[in-house]
């Protein structure tokens, strides 16, 4: 018998839902790179019910009991008195999000001696120590491409609420005003803008998909270039930096992995850069900006607006200067966690820990770490040596 642990957001403030505004979602059977969809032997949850909270429990309740395992989930998952902390030691296998992250240290690890597997319900395992994982011969592995669309449908969101001026406007008819003067002294048309992403992976691609119609110019800078083809169909102009991709755009957004190279990448010098009112998106990780360069880009009048789900630490402090700085669209991490990508990372979950119980391979698309080293997606979009505690990252395109 093993202890699957794993933690899981906190449940609605008015609890589980008894119902819900849908009765089914879509059903989607590939992603746009013919990658299949997650395949368990079975499912035991309906898709489009929520999940990823604790009373949710991934739909994997029936599952680990009936094959003799314990499973442990809690929300409880910060300090030495957590819930994590205490049944961390027993735990064979540890399941965390990205949204609710129980961060893997070094530290932590070392008082795990039965881990065996670490999986993210999700993409980015970055709450992960990938060297400690690697030398402890701990397995990590994540449910690739679950969620990365639904990512980059947030990005679009994001854009246009800040280039139409959105929160403020709603914002008016919430407080009972109507005057249109207020609401579109800040708005402008996306129509004919520059739009740059820091990354074209899975999900900074499909963002310029996304955008593509909206007919603005778009631009891209990644370690891994886009194919000539892919750039032509885009119309995607390359940058060799972000450096030098920023001072021309007029719309930034993030969607690259945090590692040295990039934490606290836009920083007061890289803001700076930008053009004087441009706007910036982030739903990469909330280090890849240093917070207080961005309030004080903001208030200053360099950036436009800012939004983002990625906030460091997670879940943020109260306090947190992101919840109160001007012109910001700020939203809890919820970017990958849609009741729609909630049932491809529950099931993509189940598939792994099908596999691993029954000694089968797990899928080498979603392998992070395994035997000691990156492997699969890891290999490709990972340093093994990278920030733990508020990184993250962003699938890469296949070569």
């Amino acid at each position: 018998m093993a202890m699957i642990l794993c933690v899981l957001y906190d449940d609605p403030v008015e609890g589980y839902p008894p119902a819900y505004p849908r009765d089914q979602i879509p059903e989607i059977e590939r992603y746009p790179d013919g990658q299949t969809t997650p395949a368990p032997e079975a499912i035991d949850f309906t898709p489009g019910e929520l999940l990823g909270s604790v009373s949710g429990e991934l739909g994997l309740r029936k599952f680990c009991e009936q094959a003799g395992h314990e499973l442990v989930v809690t929300s409880d998952k910060d300090g030495e008195d957590s819930e994590f902390e205490r049944c961390l030691p027993e735990a064979e296998v540890v399941i965390s999000q990205p949204f609710w992250p129980a961060y893997l240290t070094a530290e932590r690890i070392a008082t795990a001696p039965k881990l065996k597997l670490a999986i993210t319900a999700g993409i980015g395992s970055d709450h992960v120590d990938l060297d400690a994982a690697a030398k402890a011969g701990i397995t990590v592995a994540e449910v690739t491409y679950s969620n990365s669309l639904s990512v980059s449908e947030h990005v679009v969101m994001m854009i246009l609420a800040l280039v139409r001026n959105y929160i403020p406007s709603y914002q008016q008819v919430i407080a009972g005003g109507w005057n249109i003067a207020d609401c579109v002294e800040r708005s402008y048309d996306l129509e004919g803008m520059q739009v740059g992403t820091v990354a074209a992976g899975r999900i900074g691609s499909a963002v310029l998909r996304r955008l593509k119609p909206f007919d603005v110019g778009l631009h891209y800078t990644d370690r891994h270039r886009l194919p000539d083809e892919v750039e032509s169909e885009l119309g995607a102009t390359f940058h060799e930096s972000a450096a030098e991709m920023v001072p021309a755009m007029d719309v930034v957004t993030i969607n690259a992995p945090l590692h040295p190279e990039t934490e606290h990448l836009f920083d007061h010098e890289m803001l700076g850069r930008m053009k004087r009112g441009a706007y910036l998106v982030n739903t990469a990780r909330g280090k890849i900006c240093d917070r207080d360069a961005v309030v004080r880009a903001l208030e200053s009048g360099q950036l436009a607006g800012y939004a983002g789900d990625v906030w460091f630490p997670q879940p943020a402090p109260k306090d947190h200067a992101w919840r109160t700085m001007p012109y910001h669209g700020m939203t809890p991490h919820i970017s990958g966690t849609s009741l729609s990508a909630q049932a491809r990372y529950a099931a993509g979950t189940r598939e792994i820990l099908e596999c691993y119980f029954a000694e089968r391979p797990i899928r080498e698309k979603y392998l992070i770490v395994e035997g000691g080293a990156l492997a699969g997606a890891g290999a490709h979009s990972y340093s093994v040596h990278g920030t733990v505690g508020g990184g993250g990252v962003e699938e890469a395109p296949e070569e």
